[in-house]
C-alpha cells in the first residue's frame, strides 16, 4: 500500500499564510505610496507654476500700469491736501463742518481715496457706538464666545501639534539616513564628492521645507532604500509599519499643497491670473483691459479732485458740494 503523507501541521500552515497576508498588505501600501508621491509631484508642480505665472503677471502689469499708479497716488494726495485746506482755512457752522467731514469720509470709505482717519473725523461714529448699550452687551457676549472658541481651538492645536512633532521626527529620520549616505566627507574621490555635494543640496532643501516626498524620491532615485527579507515576517511587518507612517505624512503634505494652491488662487494677484486665463479663452486681452480700467478710474478721481478744487475756489455752492461729485451720482 502506498504510504500516506501526513497532513501538514498547524505551524507549517500559519507562517506562509501570515507571510502571504503581509505581502498583500505591503503591496497595497506601496501602491498607495507611489500614488501619493505622484499626486504630490503634480500638485507641487501646479503650485510652483501658478506662483511663477502670478509673479510674471504682476510684474508685467506693474510695468505697464506704473505711470497710472503714480498718477493715482498724486491725485490721492491732492484730494487729501484740498480737504485739509478746507478744514484749516474755511469758516463754517458746526453742522456744515460735520457735513463736509461726511463727504470726505465717504470718499475714503468707498475707496475713492486712501483711508486717513483722524480721531476728530470718527468722533461722532465712536460716540454713537459707545452710547448704544446693546452694542456693549453684544461685544461682551462676543468676547465670551471668542474665549470659548479660543479654548477649543487651543485644544485642537495641541492635538495637531503632537502629530506634527511625530511627522517632523519621521522626516528627520529620513534626512539623517540620506545624509549618512551622501555626505561629501564620506567619500574620497573628487568626482563622487561633487555628485554627493549636489545631492546633499537637494536633501537639505527638502528637509528644510519638510518635504518628505522629495526625500523619498531622492532615496528611490539613488536606490538606497532599506533592503528587507521578503521571507522574514519581522522585516515585512517593520516595512509595512514604516510605509504606513510615511503615507500618513505624505497625505498631510498633499493636503497642505492643495491648501497652499487654493490660498494662492484666492489672493488678489491669484484672482487676476485666474480671470486673465478665463478672459484669454474668450479672446480678451485682460492685461490691456486692466490698464484701461485704471485709466478710467484716473478720469473719475481727476473729476473728483476738480470738484473739491472748485468748492475751494467758490465756483460751486456749499449745497452743490454737499450733494457730492456728479461723477459719483
Amino acid at each position: 500500500m502506498p504510504r500516506k503523507t501526513p497532513p501538514p501541521s498547524h505551524s507549517t500552515l500559519e507562517t506562509p499564510l501570515a507571510l502571504s497576508q503581509l505581502h498583500i498588505r505591503l503591496q497595497f501600501l506601496e501602491k498607495e505610496h507611489q500614488s501619493l508621491l505622484k499626486q504630490i509631484k503634480r500638485k507641487r508642480t501646479e503650485l510652483n507654476n501658478f506662483v511663477e505665472q502670478t509673479r510674471t503677471f504682476v510684474t508685467e502689469i506693474f510695468h505697464k500700469a506704473s505711470p497710472s499708479f503714480r498718477k493715482m497716488a498724486e491725485l490721492d494726495q491732492d484730494i487729501h491736501a484740498l480737504f485739509e485746506e478746507i478744514f484749516t482755512t474755511r469758516k463754517f457752522g458746526q453742522q456744515t463742518f460735520k457735513n463736509i467731514e461726511a463727504v470726505y469720509l465717504k470718499l475714503q470709505l468707498t475707496g475713492i481715496i486712501s483711508l486717513k482717519p483722524s480721531r476728530k473725523q470718527f468722533s461722532t461714529e465712536l460716540d454713537e457706538l459707545f452710547d448704544n448699550p446693546d452694542t456693549e452687551s453684544d461685544f461682551s457676549r462676543k468676547t465670551a464666545e471668542g474665549r470659548h472658541q479660543h479654548w477649543q481651538t487651543q485644544e485642537s492645536v495641541e492635538s495637531h501639534g503632537e502629530a506634527r512633532t511625530e511627522d517632523k521626527r519621521k522626516i528627520r529620520e529620513t534626512f539623517l539616513r540620506l545624509a549618512e549616505i551622501f555626505h561629501p566627507d564620506k567619500v574620497k574621490d573628487s568626482e563622487t564628492q561633487t555628485d554627493h555635494t549636489e545631492i546633499m543640496k537637494s536633501i537639505n532643501q527638502a528637509y528644510q521645507e519638510g518635504d518628505l516626498a522629495r526625500l523619498l524620491e531622492i532615496e528611490r532615485l539613488h536606490q538606497v532604500g532599506e533592503v528587507i527579507d521578503n521571507n522574514s515576517e519581522d522585516d515585512l511587518t517593520r516595512k509595512c509599519r514604516t510605509i504606513e507612517q510615511q503615507n500618513q505624512i505624505l497625505l498631510t503634505q498633499y493636503e497642505n499643497l492643495k491648501r497652499e494652491l487654493r490660498l494662492a488662487k484666492n489672493t488678489p494677484e491669484g484672482t487676476m491670473v485666474s480671470d486673465s486665463r478665463k478672459a484669454a479663452k474668450k479672446g480678451i486681452d485682460a492685461m490691456a483691459l486692466m490698464v484701461e480700467t485704471i485709466d478710467n478710474q484716473i478720469n473719475v478721481v481727476s473729476q473728483i479732485r476738480d470738484f473739491v478744487k472748485d468748492f475751494i475756489e467758490q465756483k460751486i455752492t456749499i449745497k452743490e458740494f454737499l450733494g457730492g461729485p456728479p461723477t459719483l451720482q
